[in-house]
């Protein structure tokens, strides 16, 4: 995703100060139920500031985080220092680090990234993660809709696409809800919609 971070050098300092201040058990709490059992590996993609992936080694699972904006990434390093944590400095759609983690992951996070990428992009995205994740493991993504903020490279989300382009490669839908109100004060024009699918070939 090293193309889809235009804007956010602008405000590097806010960005960090306001994600580090989100609550993994709010901004994610959708996820939450359709997490593994502990130890298992997790992977957080676009992992910004570092806070969700430090939640979850705080919940106690094995953290890949992959961050494109090498500042974010320094932010976490320093700020969560967890052994369960392991950072790469990467983007989407190729991810190529993780290109020896083949079925690795029991589960995905891609949270407040989904809109920086292209069709194209998402399609070869969506081909990537699915080699990295392990049958019956879990894919969780909350796709944003609404004007630009901090990042200025936004394109509009489709969780029927997104749903279809992902069971194109093995996956299943196992939990949608639409139009969801920001967590961020002032993003009234803002929605969300989360999902969550599972992996069963």
């Amino acid at each position: 995703m090293t193309s889809g971070t235009e804007g956010y050098e602008r405000f590097i300092p806010l960005f960090i100060e306001s994600s580090q201040s989100l609550d993994f058990h709010v901004v994610c709490k959708d996820f939450i139920d359709f997490l593994p059992s502990k130890n298992a590996n997790v992977l957080d993609l676009g992992s910004g500031a570092g806070q969700n992936s430090a939640a979850l080694a705080k919940l106690g699972f094995k953290v890949t985080a992959v961050e494109p904006m090498n500042e974010f990434l320094q932010a976490a390093i320093h700020t969560y220092t967890s052994p369960l944590i392991e950072w790469f400095n990467d983007s989407l759609p190729n991810i190529s680090c993780l290109d020896s983690h083949e079925g690795k992951f029991d589960f995905v996070l891609i949270d407040a990234v989904w809109h920086h990428l292209t069709e194209v992009e998402r399609q070869l995205a969506v081909q990537k993660i699915s080699t990295l994740v392990k049958i019956k493991g879990r894919c969780a993504i909350s796709l944003r809709n609404g004007p630009s903020g901090i990042g200025t490279r936004v394109f509009p989300t489709n969780s029927n696409d997104t749903i279809k382009l992902f069971e194109e490669v093995g996956f299943r839908c196992i939990y949608q809800l639409r139009n969801q109100a920001s967590v961020l004060p002032h993003k009234e024009r803002v929605k969300w919609t989360r999902i969550v699918l599972e992996k069963n070939i």
